[in-house]
């Protein structure tokens, strides 16, 4: 089982991305899908936390507005499309996925479905530069 991210590069400010979060070996369909974004010498920002089965994307306020998740059942993989991209944006941007997981806010509820099956993407890098 895993979870490969695609999509990332260099943008200019403004600029939009959409990265990519496949799995395989897997279904995403009763998963709840959790982007974050990693940055050198700073605290993991979580991104968004959607799940497929009843619709909930929840998003962190610094993106709302900008950033966007969806989903491709067929290819079995979950978007997040970014747009208005600020250099504030920079870092590696990992998804991950938890079976029967359960949105709190932009991230996994810590009470709820913590012990289910968990995937956790090698993440791809978004650099916006100003």
């Amino acid at each position: 089982v895993q979870l490969v991210e695609s999509g990332g590069g260099l943008v200019q400010a403004g600029g939009s991305l959409r990265l990519s979060c496949e799995a395989s070996g897997f279904r995403l369909d009763d998963d709840a899908v959790i982007w974050f974004r990693q940055t050198p010498g700073q605290e993991r920002q979580d991104i968004s936390c959607s799940t497929n089965h009843n619709g909930i994307a929840n998003y962190v306020d610094s993106v709302k507005g900008r950033f966007i998740v969806s989903s491709d059942n067929a290819k079995n993989t979950v978007y997040l499309q970014m747009n208005d991209l600020k250099p504030e944006d920079s870092g590696r941007y990992v998804c991950a996925s938890r079976l029967y997981g359960v949105c709190h806010g932009s991230t996994w509820s810590s009470t709820v479905n913590v012990f289910g099956r968990t995937v956790w993407g090698q993440g791809t890098q978004v650099t916006v530069s100003s």
